[in-house]
């Protein structure tokens, strides 16, 4: 059974930056997508990023900002986060895609 543990979410100002990471347990890296998704209060939950085999996307909203990355070694996937605004105040997961069951996700909030 796949696991996914997200850390590194807070409080930061409009125009800062975060790194989120997320624990993957169970080799799975090198067989699936995988994403980081967020979901704001009174939304649904979007994709924002993916990653496959080095090749990368990213939702129109966060490219040039955001970049996704992932540590085979390590079995986990970030998430760096630069230039932030108050839209991007979410909680953020990480999954496959499409995805499976759903981790506790990490908070971002930006504000000032």
């Amino acid at each position: 059974q796949v696991q996914f543990v997200e850390s590194g979410g807070g409080l930061v100002q409009p125009g800062g930056s975060l790194r989120l990471s997320c624990i993957v347990s169970g080799s799975i890296f090198n067989n699936y997508r995988m994403g980081w998704y967020r979901q704001a209060p009174g939304n649904q939950r979007e994709l924002v990023a993916t990653i496959n085999s080095g090749h990368t996307s990213y939702a129109d909203s966060v490219k040039g900002r955001f970049t996704i990355s992932t540590s085979n070694a390590e079995n986990t996937v970030y998430l760096q986060m630069n230039s932030l605004k108050p839209e991007d105040t979410a909680v953020y997961y990480c999954n496959t895609q499409p995805p499976r069951q759903w981790g506790q996700g990490t908070q971002v909030t930006v504000s000032s």
